[in-house]
């Protein structure tokens, strides 16, 4: 079975960003997830448009955009200027006044729209959107923080998706507290790709190759 891995950038080494994004590359990751954060939807300051822009430049590899921002409505082409066919842009719906209207910008631009749904937000809420979008990314925990506690009712919430994901065509993708645990669990019931944070990739004593190499060997015991 194989699922995708994707880097949590904001947890690397920004002492040498060329060479995090050069050894992750080498390890096998699929993707690089980049969270942008503004200090008003979620209570931190995280990666900016220069850094994205400079990843972008740095790898063939696709980007996963994570927007934590208010209203990206306003200035959603900053970001999709700087990306390309291939690259993903999430946004959160309760951050926006017409979600939708977001989207297909996103769409427009050629790039893969997605929605990020909170620990506290409802499928039900987000239904018709769900119907325009490619991607959902599940908050495991409240965005904002790396290092936080898994939510445990978050499961129930991806059983509704993963009954909605094939008539709607979207697919499901993990991020927050993101253990080898949670791996095992939802990765067979369909969930196509996991964020890699602190929990399994960034500041340990393992090197990239060696965790990432671990990983995939989880997908032939599946």
């Amino acid at each position: 079975m194989r699922f995708e891995l994707m880097a949590s950038m904001m947890c690397a080494n920004y002492g040498n960003l060329e060479k995090e994004v050069r050894d992750l590359e080498q390890a096998g990751i699929d993707s690089f997830h980049i969270d942008i954060m503004d200090g008003r939807y979620v209570p931190n300051f995280a990666m900016s448009l220069n850094d994205m822009a400079y990843i972008r430049s740095a790898t063939e590899l696709p980007l996963d955009v994570h927007l934590m921002i208010e209203h990206p409505n306003n200035n959603i082409h900053l970001f999709t200027d700087k990306l390309r066919a291939g690259d993903t842009v999430y946004i959160h719906p309760e951050a926006e006044y017409h979600p939708s209207t977001t989207l297909q910008k996103i769409i427009n631009a050629g790039l893969t729209p997605g929605i990020a749904i909170n620990p506290g937000t409802s499928v039900e809420t987000v239904l018709e959107m769900l119907r325009i979008v490619k991607k959902v990314l599940v908050m495991a925990v409240n965005p904002g923080n790396a290092g936080q506690m898994y939510m445990p009712y978050v499961g129930k919430k991806i059983t509704k998706l993963l009954s909605l994901k094939d008539e709607m065509d979207f697919e499901i993708y993990w991020d927050g507290a993101c253990g080898e645990d949670k791996i095992r669990t939802f990765a067979p019931r369909g969930i196509k790709g996991f964020v890699l944070g602190t929990t399994l990739l960034f500041g340990k004593t393992d090197s990239y190759c060696d965790a990432i190499k671990r990983l995939r060997e989880m997908e032939v015991e599946m």
